[in-house]
């Protein structure tokens, strides 16, 4: 029996599509909690990452609700 994948919102996926548009990024998570979203990303080895996370919060101000709290972050290998 194989059990599909959950649904995720369109606001999510949207975050999704924007957060893979950020040139540098190699890999990408997004996660939601309450009114918290977590965004991490995997850098490509020629890019800085300071640069692509803020490059990142940039793409994606666009989704942000008042009253939420965003974290941003790299994801670890």
């Amino acid at each position: 029996m194989t059990h599909a994948a959950p649904e995720i919102s369109p606001r999510l996926r949207r975050t999704m599509e924007l957060v893979y548009g950020v040139e540098g990024v190699a890999a990408a998570r997004v996660w939601q909690w309450g009114e918290t979203i977590a965004v991490g990303v995997r850098v490509g080895p020629t890019t800085s990452a300071a640069d692509v996370l803020r490059r990142v919060e940039a793409a994606v101000a666009g989704v942000r609700e008042p009253g939420e709290a965003w974290e941003f972050g790299v994801l670890e290998e």
